[in-house]
C-alpha cells in the first residue's frame, strides 16, 4: 500500500476508504494537450511594477511551476481606459492631442511599458479596476458631461438606432419620493427618451439582476425633445423609488460647434442630471454632486465615448509591453492569448496591435474582444455590435485568426435584460441573446470560443476551505447552463482566469487554495474543458478586505511591495504537481476519463479523482481530499475491460503528495506566512496486489502507476 502518514496536528481520526471507478467501456471525456491546456495570465500591475516583476530572477522563478501557455489580460478595460498598446501613435485631432488614439504598428524600439488613458466622458461611478474615478453625470460641473460610445449608432452599426438605446441609472441609496428630473443635455441629444423608475426589489447593485421591471414614469415619456436644460414633471404626487433610469432611443444626430469628426455626433451627451420634488417650481434636488466616487450619488450608464486627451494620461497603472511580455521567456514560445479592447477603445487600434505582433513573428492564435462586459452593465445586443466591428478590423489584418469572448466576469447568475436593455427585447439570459444578434446577422462563426473567469466564493470570512466540497458542482452546473443558453458544443471554453475567491483572503495562499485550483483545472478539462489559465502568476503582497481580518491573494509566490519573492505559496507547489507531475510530454495529447467515487458516506463530496491517460500509456491519477481532518483510503478501479472485467491501478507506482506535512499558513495579520514551505513528497512502490492510497487530510495527491490500456481511446 501507499501511505502517507497523517500530518502533524490533526488528530488521529478512523481513516474512511473510498473507491473510484474509472469507467473504460465509454470514450474519454476530453483529450488535452498540456501546452495548449494548462496555462496562466499576467496582467496590468501598479506604477513601477512591471519592471519589478520582469527581471530574470523573477522571471525563472515564475517559469519553475511548469505552466505553459500565456494569457495577456488587459485591466484598462475594466478601468474605463483607453490602452495605448503603444505609447507611438495618433490622435484624430493631433493639433490638440485629444480624440481617438490609434496606437503605431510600426516595429521600432521595443515597448516595455503600456499605459491607460482615463476617458474624461465616464459615466460610471464605480469601475471594476482602481475604481478612483467618479461619473460626470454628479460632478457638479457643467463643463463635462458623459457621452455613450458613438460606435452604437446606425452609421457603424447598419441598424436601426432604436436597437441599441442607451441608458443612464441613478441609485439613490435608499427610496425617496421623487416627481421630477432635471437634465443638462450636451451635444448630440436625445430626441425621444422615456425616464423610468425600478418597480422590483432593490439589490445592493444593478449586477445582482433582481426580479422587477422598469416602469414608466406617468409623465416621463418625451417624444419630440430639444436638449438644453430641461426641467421635467414626472408624476403629479411624489412616488418613492431608489433606481431610476432615463432610457434614450432617438440621437439628434448634432455635433458641437467646430466639430469635424463625425463621432463627435453620435451618441448621446448628459453634461448633468438633478432629480428630486418639485416644489412650488424649485427642484429639491436629492442626488449628490461631488468629484469623488464616494461623495456622489451612484450612477451606471450603458456605454462611454473613448474619446480622450493626451492630459488623461493615467500614471497609477501599468501594462507590460508587447514586446517585453514576448520576450521574457514566460510564452514558452507558444501562442499567446491576446486581448483588445471593445468597450473602450476604437476597432482600428485592435487592429493595429495584430498588425504590429504580425510583423514582430509573434505567436498569437487567438485573440479575446474585451473583458468582462457582463460585470459592466453592458447590453448583449451593444456588446455583439461592438465585438462584429472589433472583428471586421481583425480579419482584414489576419483573415484566420480565431476570435472570441466576451471573458465572462462571472457564469451564475446571469444578467437578465432589465437592466442591461429596453423593454422591448424578451427577458433572457445574456448570453443567449449575444447568440441570437449574432446568428441574426449569419456571423456565428465570430465566436470562436467563449471565455470566462471563475472565482465562485465571494464569502470569504468563512473558516478556510469551507467552500471547498462545493467547487466541482458549481462549476459543472455553470458550464451546463452555458450549454442550456444555447452554446454549441463545438465551441471551445476557456477559463482566462481562475482563483478560489476575486476577494483577497487567506484560503488563497494556504492549502486550501491549492486544492481548489486543482480541482477547478480537473473538473473543468474532464468536462470537455480546452484551456485554463491561472490567475496570480506574479509575485504579490498581502491584501486585506475591509470587511474582514483575513490577508491573502491570489498568487504563486509572497513578496514584499517591491515585488521580491519572500516564500512560494500553496498555490505555487499545487500548480507544480498538476503542470510537472500529473501531465507528460507538454505537446502529446492525454485522455481525460471520469473517475468517480462511490457514493458511500461523503466520498462524492470530499474527494476528487482525476485520471488521465498520458502518452506514455502510463495511468495518472489526480486525488483531492477536501476533508480538514480525516485521512481518506483510496483505490482506483477501472471497470468496463472486456464486458465485466475489472482491474485495479498497478506497480510499478509513483505518489506525489502535498498536504499539511508540507506547508503550514501562520496567520498573522500583514505578518502572514508559511512556516513550513517544502514541495510535494515522492514515494515509489513496486509492491504486488491491490494498490490504495492514503490521502491525508486537505491534500493534493498525484499516483501514477500501469493499468489496462482503453479500447476507445481515438
Amino acid at each position: 500500500m501507499l501511505f502517507v502518514a497523517l500530518p502533524w496536528g490533526i488528530s488521529q481520526a478512523a481513516a474512511a476508504t473510498v473507491t473510484v471507478d474509472v469507467n473504460l467501456a465509454s470514450r474519454p471525456t476530453n483529450t488535452v494537450i498540456p501546452s495548449q491546456a494548462l496555462g496562466a495570465a499576467v496582467d496590468g500591475q501598479d506604477r513601477g511594477v512591471s519592471s519589478a516583476i520582469f527581471r530574470p530572477a523573477t522571471l525563472a522563478a515564475m517559469r519553475s511551476v511548469g505552466l505553459q501557455p500565456l494569457s495577456y489580460r488587459l485591466r484598462t478595460e475594466l478601468g474605463i481606459a483607453v490602452w495605448h498598446w503603444n505609447p507611438r501613435g495618433r490622435w484624430s485631432d493631433p493639433d490638440h492631442a485629444c480624440g481617438y488614439w490609434t496606437s503605431d504598428n510600426r516595429v521600432l524600439d521595443p515597448i516595455a511599458i503600456s499605459h491607460g488613458y482615463r476617458l474624461p466622458r465616464r459615466g460610471n461611478t464605480i469601475d471594476q479596476a482602481e475604481n478612483n474615478g467618479y461619473s460626470h453625470l454628479a460632478d457638479g460641473d457643467l463643463a463635462t458631461f458623459w457621452k455613450s460610445n458613438p460606435y452604437l449608432d446606425h452609421r457603424y452599426t447598419g441598424e436601426d438606432d432604436a436597437r441599441h438605446p442607451q441608458w443612464l441609472i441613478a441609485d439613490l441609496g435608499k427610496r425617496q419620493a421623487v416627481n421630477a428630473i432635471r437634465i443638462v443635455w450636451g451635444v448630440p441629444y436625445a430626441k425621444r427618451y422615456r425616464v423610468q423608475y425600478w418597480d422590483g426589489e432593490d439589490p445592493e447593485y444593478p449586477d445582482e439582476y433582481p426580479p422587477g421591471s422598469w416602469r414608466n414614469f406617468t409623465m416621463g415619456v418625451v417624444l419630440e425633445a430639444q436638449g438644453g436644460d430641461v426641467t421635467l414633471r414626472l408624476t403629479t404626487k411624489p412616488v418613492k423609488v431608489r433606481f431610476v433610469r432615463v432610457l434614450m432611443n432617438a440621437a439628434s444626430g448634432t455635433a458641437p460647434a467646430g466639430s469635424s469628426d463625425i463621432r463627435d455626433g453620435l451618441g448621446y451627451a448628459i453634461r448633468e442630471v438633478y432629480l428630486g420634488r418639485l416644489e412650488q417650481g424649485v427642484l429639491r434636488d436629492v442626488i449628490r454632486h461631488g468629484t469623488r466616487r464616494d461623495h456622489q450619488t451612484l450612477f451606471f450608464v450603458s456605454s462611454t465615448d473613448p474619446w480622450h486627451r493626451a492630459s488623461d494620461f493615467d500614471p497609477t497603472i501599468e501594462q507590460p509591453g508587447i514586446d517585453q511580455v514576448f520576450a521574457s521567456g514566460l510564452t514558452n514560445d507558444l501562442p499567446v492569448l491576446l486581448p483588445v479592447g471593445v468597450l473602450y477603445d476604437t476597432p482600428a487600434n485592435g487592429a493595429n496591435l495584430l498588425s504590429y505582433v504580425r510583423r514582430r513573428g509573434y505567436s498569437v492564435r487567438r485573440v479575446e474582444i474585451g473583458e468582462e462586459p457582463d460585470g459592466q452593465y453592458v447590453a448583449p445586443e451593444d456588446y455583439g455590435a461592438l465585438y462584429l466591428q472589433v472583428a471586421d478590423a481583425l480579419r482584414a489584418v489576419d483573415p484566420g485568426v480565431e476570435l472570441g469572448g466576451p471573458s465572462f466576469q462571472s457564469l451564475p447568475p446571469d444578467p437578465m435584460m432589465a437592466w442591461t436593455g429596453h423593454d422591448d427585447i424578451e427577458d433572457r439570459p445574456w448570453l443567449t441573446r449575444l447568440l441570437a444578434y449574432l446568428q441574426e446577422r449569419g456571423r456565428s462563426r465570430d465566436l470562436a470560443f467563449l471565455s470566462f473567469e471563475w472565482y465562485p466564493f465571494d464569502e470569504i470570512c468563512m473558516p478556510p476551505g469551507r467552500h471547498l466540497p462545493q467547487g466541482p458542482s458549481l462549476l459543472a452546473e455553470a458550464l451546463d447552463q452555458l450549454r442550456r443558453q444555447g452554446l454549441p458544443p463545438s465551441i471551445p471554453l476557456l477559463m482566462t482566469e481562475y482563483g478560489y475567491s476575486v476577494f483577497a483572503t487567506q484560503a488563497e495562499v494556504d492549502l486550501p487554495g491549492a486544492l481548489f485550483n486543482a480541482d477547478a483545472v480537473g473538473q473543468f478539462l474532464t468536462l470537455g474543458g480546452a484551456a485554463t489559465y491561472l490567475y496570480g502568476y506574479e509575485p504579490s503582497p498581502l491584501e486585506r478586505e475591509p470587511t474582514c481580518e483575513t490577508w491573502g491573494n491570489n498568487t504563486l509566490f509572497l513578496s514584499d511591495d517591491r515585488r521580491r519573492i519572500r516564500a512560494r505559496t500553496a498555490t505555487y507547489h499545487g500548480a507544480w504537481l498538476l503542470a510537472r507531475q500529473w501531465v507528460g510530454a507538454a505537446d502529446q495529447p492525454h485522455y481525460v476519463y471520469s473517475g468517480h467515487p462511490d457514493r458511500t458516506g461523503n466520498g462524492a463530496a470530499l474527494i476528487s479523482a482525476y485520471p488521465i491517460l498520458r502518452p506514455d500509456g502510463s495511468w495518472s491519477v489526480l486525488l483531492i481530499n477536501k476533508d480538514p481532518k480525516r485521512k481518506w483510503i483510496v483505490r482506483i478501479r477501472f471497470t468496463g475491460i472486456n464486458g465485466d472485467g475489472v482491474e485495479f491501478l498497478h506497480a510499478p507506482a509513483d505518489l506525489y503528495q502535498f498536504s499539511a506535512a508540507q506547508y503550514r499558513w501562520r496567520a498573522a495579520g500583514a505578518q502572514s506566512h508559511p512556516t513550513r514551505d517544502r514541495p510535494p513528497a515522492h514515494t515509489s512502490w513496486s509492491g504486488a496486489g491491490v494498490m490504495t492510497v492514503g490521502l491525508p487530510a486537505w491534500s493534493l495527491s498525484v499516483v501514477r502507476g500501469q493499468g489496462p490500456f482503453p479500447p476507445k481511446v481515438n
